[in-house]
């Protein structure tokens, strides 16, 4: 993946907001990505490992096919060297607080911050928590 098209990037989805996508494919999720241009937006080899283990363990195969035609819109970023680095800093800091979040989301938080993305996400409760993380949520009215 070119520099360039990494730093096209503007909008890194949350788990929520890609499952949200694949049960409502014309709403508001949709409706963003067509505002700021496929493009913008990109999605985390974690949210994809995420969604991929949530249709598995339902064992359904229609699930899985709709999956993958959403995520086969989207580029899913490899979680990378410094992403490590953010993780564990991140991770320490956040349980210093006595406030940890999911272990997951502590990676996707990561990952934005170190490509220093916007999160868009339906979780901000867990995410206001991340300092310098900055978040949006697509399906707030």
């Amino acid at each position: 993946m070119s520099i360039f098209k990494m730093n096209a990037y503007r909008y890194l989805l949350d788990t929520n907001i890609v499952s949200n996508l694949i049960r409502f494919p014309g709403g508001s999720v949709a409706a963003n990505i067509a505002r700021i241009g496929e493009a913008g937006v990109c999605t985390s080899i974690i949210v994809a490992s995420e969604l991929r283990f949530g249709a598995a363990k339902k064992g359904s195969m229609r699930l899985s096919a709709q999956l993958e035609t959403v995520l086969s819109g989207l580029d899913v970023l490899p979680f990378e060297f410094p992403g490590d680095q953010h993780y564990a800093t991140l991770r320490a800091a956040i349980e210093r607080t006595g406030t940890p979040i999911g272990s997951n989301d502590m990676f996707i938080a990561a990952h934005a911050l170190y490509l220093g993305l916007i999160l868009v996400t339906d979780n901000l409760r867990e995410f206001a928590r991340i300092p310098g993380l900055s978040v949006e949520n697509w399906l707030a009215p």
